[in-house]
This record gives C-alpha cells, structure tokens and sequence, in this order.
C-alpha cells in the first residue's frame, strides 16, 4: 500500500498542534510519528536532518521527493499551498492571512511562550523571575487585545472563512491558561474560541499525538503533568552568573 503523502512529526505542544489541525480539517491522510522530549528525541541526528534547529513540528512529503519542511509557519503554508485550501488566491486577501500568520509567529507565540518558559519551567526549576514573567504576560495580554479588536463584527481572523491564520493563532490564544492570562473582556475572542472549540477536526487534532487538557482549561489541575513537564526542559533553564 502506498504510504501518505506527509509524514508529520510533532508532539502536543501549541505549536505542534498546528499542522495536525490544518491535516485533521483538511481530511487528507497523513503519517504521524509522535517526538519524546524526555529522551531527546527532537536534538538526534535524523532529526535535524529535517528539521535542523531541533524542533517540533516538521513534515517530510514523500510526494516531493521526502521533502522536509520545518517551522510551523512555513508548514501551513506550504500544506496550504499543496492542498489549495485555508488560503485564498487573490493577492489581497492572501497577504491578509500571511500577516496575521505571521503576527503569530513573531508575536503571539515567542510572547506567550516565554510566559509559559517562566511560569512553567524556569519557575519550577529555581529561576523565579517576576520581573520576566510580569513583562511576558503583560505583553501577552495587549496581544490578545489586537487579536479580539481585530475580530469584532468577524467570524475569522482573515477572510470569511477560516485560515491558516486561525490555524497558527488558536492554539496559542486558546492555551491562555497556561500562560495563566486573563481574557476578561475579550468577548471577541472567546466567541472565536467557542466556533473553533465546537469543530470536530478540531476536537479531534487537539488529542494527537496527546491530549493536553491543562494546556485549554484552567480548572485542570494535574501536577503529575506540571511536574513531568518542568522536568523535561530542566536542561534548558541556565542560571546565568556574574562573572
């Protein structure tokens, strides 16, 4: 039997998610093959060879001669553009989505993901910073901000339909929790986070390679997970001493 075209490596983190869920609403078979932070997995050899900086997702398109393409922006966009759907094809409303991917890529994500560095490992692993951590949410709040003024009196991000704008922004907005922000006041925003919750291919993308409840839901209080979590990024946290 002939294998799928794409052979997604991830693991079930905000930006790992996002091509699984452009794959899952796209209805197009793929491979996956799940990457283990705890053994290091995303650093061994064969898989800087797709993906040379060390990081999830990457995909490799057998169709294309094993194709890698690595950086989950860039994967959008080309799944994009070999499956001719989430990105329109006139100019104007093409750059549209682009730019709101790439406020994602440039913004939303190192912001909150460096609330999240802070909070959830450095903090756990002795480096408490508050000064980091106050800035980091800070700017992840005023992002949020620009994302629910940006979806007053719309249904998606760019566009009337949604996009790999949508597809890169969601699963970094919606794991606020995480990030342990507030979105008080963004009625814009959680009316957006409410269609894309309620979509099957969603829901379904959401769960692979792992669910991560603790990621979307505040209430969940799993500290096996908390602490399993901390523990695999110990390495990264270095405490920098005056020399």
């Amino acid at each position: 039997m002939t294998p799928p075209d794409i052979h997604l490596f991830t693991a079930a983190t905000m930006n790992g998610y996002k091509p699984v869920i452009f794959l899952e609403e796209a209805g197009v078979d793929y491979d996956l093959t799940p990457i283990d932070f705890s053994k290091q997995e995303q650093k061994a050899p064969a898989f800087l060879r797709i993906s040379p900086n060390g990081r999830i997702p990457a995909i490799v398109d057998r169709s294309a001669g094993d194709f890698p393409v690595f950086e989950s922006g860039a994967i959008l966009w080309y799944l994009a553009e070999k499956y001719d759907c989430f990105l329109p094809t006139d100019a104007k409303s093409r750059s549209e989505v682009m730019q709101w991917v790439m406020f994602q890529m440039g913004g939303v994500g190192p912001m909150m993901g460096q609330a999240m560095y802070f909070q959830r490992i450095a903090a756990p692993n002795g480096e408490e910073h508050p000064f980091s951590i106050n800035r980091y949410v800070t700017e992840s709040r005023l992002l949020l901000e620009v994302l629910d003024r940006r979806l007053e009196g719309r249904e998606w991000v760019a566009g009337d339909m949604l996009s790999i704008a949508d597809m890169a922004l969601y699963p970094w907005a919606r794991a606020y929790p995480w990030a342990k922000l507030q979105v008080d006041g963004l009625g814009n925003l959680q009316a957006w986070f409410d269609r894309i919750d309620a979509r099957p291919a969603v829901q379904r993308a959401l769960t692979l390679p792992d669910a991560r409840p603790y990621f979307w839901d505040a209430d969940q209080d799993d500290r096996a997970f908390h602490r399993e979590n901390a523990a695999n990024f110990a390495t990264d946290v270095q405490t920098v001493k005056p020399t």
